[in-house]
């Protein structure tokens, strides 16, 4: 009798361990259909790519020409939405509160990677509050003029600051902006003083650079590109390591001697933290499919661009790197970003 019992008994444990097991296969399985469903549904509505900046600068252009592309490919709206402001930090402000389901999707610049050191007290950290998606592109910046200045070169500009210290001014679209932190190292290596115009968005810095309202102003390639072959801009030096493809006559900073010289603006989609892992994967991988198409590098390269692409990891890596770049150079020049 007791034999029977404990065979009984072991029927009913291994029954148990039986169902159990096919309860975390059901529920594993659950789960990578329904990732899978969700990798496939997206999107499942309009999307929007939201730009930190103003029209005109380098993330409008890119979201403008791969929005139509990914609207094609998707099947869905894809529109362009422009929050500028704070060197970036308002509309990076409303993407790190939308929804984590990849609906809103941020196309940001290099400013992304200098919010902490330049505004500690936001209300969020860009290196938490987003997950990286991938690096589309990097640019030159440039030390550039109106074509109405009397500097030809960038050694008159140095010379000119060097005999009248804190006179000569430059454009900035705002204080702690890559721009106004690219020219606060750039007069830190040449020992040059400069007066700083801070402004609200590249548009307005822009304009009065062309105007020759202020002396200079440090401008990313790409921006600059269609007013210096329309002849309203001219770019005295590159701050890339070699010259641009498209502008050969352009000298670069290391060329002139400035050893630390080398600053490169970078293009770059975020989406929100907690977006799933499967529309991350997919927003990836669409986004650097569109990268290889012929017409997208061609306007990409007529822009001063370099594209890139790559996994997610890519653009993490290098937004983290850079806060500890410039957390140096907003220490030694004592800026404070203006909230």
């Amino acid at each position: 009798m007791s034999h029977l019992i404990a065979q009984a008994s072991a029927f009913t444990r291994r029954g148990t361990l039986c169902c159990a097991a096919l309860a975390l296969c059901s529920t594993l399985w659950s789960t990578q259909v329904s990732a899978q469903n969700a990798s496939n549904a997206y999107p499942s509505g309009p999307v929007t790519l939201l730009v930190p900046f103003t029209t005109g600068t380098g993330a409008d252009l890119l979201a403008r020409l791969l929005g139509p592309k990914l609207a094609d490919k998707w099947k869905v709206s894809v529109v362009t939405d422009n929050k500028a402001g704070a060197s970036g930090s308002i509309g990076t402000g409303v993407a790190a509160k939308a929804a984590p389901n990849g609906l809103t999707v941020l196309v940001t610049a290099t400013a992304h990677g200098t919010f902490p050191a330049l505004m500690p007290k936001l209300p969020f950290n860009p290196q938490q509050a987003f997950t990286p998606v991938i690096l589309l592109g990097t640019s030159a910046l440039g030390v550039a003029t109106s074509a109405k200045s009397p500097f030809k070169d960038f050694k008159e500009f140095q010379d000119s600051a060097k005999k009248q210290p804190g006179v000569l001014n430059y454009s900035s679209p705002g204080t702690g902006s890559p721009q106004h932190l690219a020219m606060e190292l750039m007069a830190q290596e040449t020992n040059i003083k400069l007066l700083h115009v801070p402004y609200k968005g590249t548009a307005g810095a822009l304009t009065d650079l062309m105007g020759g309202h202020v002396d200079a102003s440090i401008v990313a390639l790409q921006t600059a590109a269609p007013h210096l072959q329309n002849g309203a801009l001219r770019m005295l030096a590159l701050m890339s390591a070699e010259r641009s493809p498209a502008f050969p006559n352009v000298p670069t900073l290391k060329e002139l001697g400035v050893a630390n010289g080398v600053v490169e603006t970078w293009y770059g989609v975020f989406v929100p933290a907690a977006t799933p892992a499967d529309v991350v994967a997919k927003l990836n991988a669409d986004f650097n499919s569109l990268l290889q198409l012929p017409d997208v590098k061609e306007t990409m390269n007529k822009q001063g661009m370099v594209v890139v692409g790559g996994k997610p990891e890519r653009m993490g890596d290098l937004a983290k790197n850079e806060l500890s770049r410039w957390a140096r150079v907003v220490e030694k020049a004592g800026i404070k970003a203006e909230n």
